[in-house]
């Protein structure tokens, strides 16, 4: 028997290195990877936060509403909706919760969080502390301490908004 040269040894304690130590799979930008866009029609029933305008950085704003499920059935969602400089914010429509508006949005589960942690924000976030939920004209007022399920998050843009549309007031 021939004795083993101390290269072939450094060689066999590498592949075993490499076959103990677990790789990291790669994660590639894949257009199938990205987040599922969806057409929405909603009820805008409260602004929780918007940015001041930025001159050159993109600005966002922060909606309760109420997405249509069917005719007579909806859900509370968060919006989170994003705008450049030069786009018009969702806000500056009709402060009217009988408007409808169709945009297209994703779902977001990393940005899902409670009506109490929207309406009042934590310290250290991004919700300004102590914040006040501004209600559109007509919309129902939410109790925050009544439901401890985090609301669903969908996120917007300007360039996904379609339009609005007004429904014709209940009798």
């Amino acid at each position: 028997m021939k004795p083993v040269k101390p290269w072939a040894c450094c060689i066999i304690l590498f592949a075993l290195a490499s076959l103990v130590s677990a790789p990291t799979p790669a994660r590639g930008e894949l257009q199938w990877q990205s987040l599922k866009m969806e057409p929405l029609r909603l009820h805008l029933v409260a602004l929780a936060w918007n940015h001041p305008r930025s001159s050159f950085f993109a600005s966002e704003e922060v909606f309760i509403a109420e997405k249509q499920l069917t005719k007579d059935e909806t859900q509370l969602v968060k919006l989170v909706y994003g705008f450049l400089p030069y786009q018009p914010r969702l806000s500056d429509n009709a402060f009217d919760y009988s408007t409808v508006h169709e945009l297209r949005a994703a779902r977001d589960p990393d940005c899902d969080e409670t009506l109490a942690q929207i309406a009042t924000g934590k310290v250290g976030d991004w919700h300004a502390e102590g914040s006040q939920l501004r209600y559109y004209k007509d919309a129902p007022k939410l109790n925050p301490a009544r439901t401890k399920r985090s609301l669903p998050c969908y996120v917007s843009s300007a360039d996904d908004y379609n339009k609005p549309v007004r429904e014709p007031e209940n009798e």
